[in-house]
C-alpha cells in the first residue's frame, strides 16, 4: 500500500511543499496527480496575502488540480476567530492585503486601514509585501488602546525563488518588541487553520504534508494526526537535533513522489538515540524515494 493510501485526505502545505514564489517544485504536481480521485487534497496555507480563488488559479498556472473549495487560509481562519470574539459590524483595523480586508468584510466586520478618535475593536496582521512603518505604527496605537489582536500566522520566514525571506513572524514580532503583548494566532501550528482544513475535508483520517518543523509538523502534532516532512523547503534534517521527540514528524522523505510508494521497510528511527540526522539520512539513501517512519502515531 503506498504511503497515501492509509488516508482519506492529505493536508497540503504550499510555500516550500509544492512551490516556491512563481516556481514550482520539481516533480510535485506530478506526485499529486498521481493520487486515487477519491482521495481528499486540502491546500493548507498560513499565508493571508491572497483569497482562496487566487491561491487557487496560482495552483493552476503551476500545473496543480486546485479548485477555490479545497483552499484553506489563515486569512479566513483570522476573520472567523474575530467574528466569534468581537461583536458584529465592529471596526477592525487591518494590517494586510486587500485580499485580508474581503474576508475580514465577509463575516460582517468593518475594515480599516486608519483610525482615528475612536479604538478599532481589533487588529488583525497578515503577511504583504506592501506592510510599512506606518501600518505598523498604527498597529501599535490600536494595540496600545486596548484593541484584540489576531495574527494570521508567526511564520519567520517566507519561501521565494530567492530564499527565505521575512514572513509575518518578522512582522508580527516588531509589534510585540512594541507593545510588549502577544497575539492570537489562527495559522499553523495553532488549531484553527487546521480545525479548518479538517472540517471542509470532512474527515479527521488525513496526514499533514509541509516542510516547515514548526508550523506543519507541530501544528499535526496539536491536532493528533500523522504528518510528513518533505525536505523541499525550510526545516533541514539538522533541525531534526533540536526538535522534541513529542513533536517529531510521522515520517521524514526527500520530497512528495514518496506518498506514491509505501514506506521504507526499515526500522524507526528513535528519537534519542544518537545522531538522528545522521540516522535518517542514511536511511534515506538506503530506500531513495520512500518516506522514512521517525515519530510514533499520535496518541499512541
Amino acid at each position: 500500500m503506498r504511503l497515501r493510501d492509509r488516508f482519506e485526505a492529505l493536508l497540503l502545505d504550499l510555500d516550500g511543499t509544492l512551490f516556491r514564489g512563481h516556481e514550482p517544485i520539481p516533480g510535485a504536481s506530478e506526485a499529486l496527480s498521481a493520487g486515487d480521485s477519491e482521495q481528499r487534497l486540502m491546500y493548507v496555507t498560513n499565508n493571508a496575502s491572497r483569497s482562496a480563488d487566487a491561491v487557487a488559479l496560482h495552483l493552476r498556472d503551476l500545473g496543480f488540480d486546485a479548485h477555490e473549495d479545497a483552499v484553506v487560509t489563515s486569512a479566513q481562519a483570522a476573520a472567523r476567530l474575530l467574528a466569534q470574539r468581537i461583536a458584529p459590524g465592529s471596526t477592525v483595523l487591518v494590517v494586510g492585503t486587500d485580499d485580508l480586508i474581503a474576508e475580514v468584510e465577509n463575516v460582517g466586520l468593518q475594515a480599516i486601514r486608519r483610525f482615528d478618535g475612536i479604538t478599532p475593536s481589533a487588529v488583525v496582521q497578515g503577511h504583504s509585501m506592501q506592510t510599512g512603518w506606518p501600518d505598523l505604527a498604527e498597529a501599535a496605537y490600536a494595540l496600545r488602546a486596548g484593541a484584540l489582536w489576531v495574527a494570521a500566522n508567526t511564520d519567520a520566514t517566507l519561501p521565494t525563488e530567492r530564499g527565505l525571506a521575512p514572513g509575518n513572524g518578522s512582522m508580527v514580532a516588531a509589534l510585540r518588541h512594541v507593545t510588549g503583548l502577544a497575539p492570537i494566532v489562527a495559522g499553523k501550528p495553532f488549531a484553527p487553520l487546521m480545525e479548518d482544513a479538517l472540517e471542509r475535508a470532512k474527515t479527521r483520517d488525513a496526514l499533514v504534508v509541509g516542510d516547515r518543523l514548526d508550523t506543519d509538523i507541530d501544528g499535526a502534532a496539536a491536532t493528533g494526526l500523522e504528518s510528513l516532512m518533505v525536505l523541499t523547503g525550510v526545516s533541514t534534517l539538522e533541525d531534526l537535533r533540536t526538535q522534541p521527540a513529542d513533536r517529531m514528524p510521522t515520517y521524514i522523505a526527500e520530497s512528495l513522489e514518496a506518498l506514491n510508494h509505501p514506506a521504507a521497510d526499515l526500522d524507526p528511527v528513535v528519537p534519542g538515540s544518537g545522531d538522528i540526522a545522521k540516522a535518517i539520512a542514511a536511511r534515506l539513501d538506503a530506500a531513495p524515494g520512500r518516506a522514512i517512519r521517525v515519530g510514533s502515531t499520535p496518541g499512541v
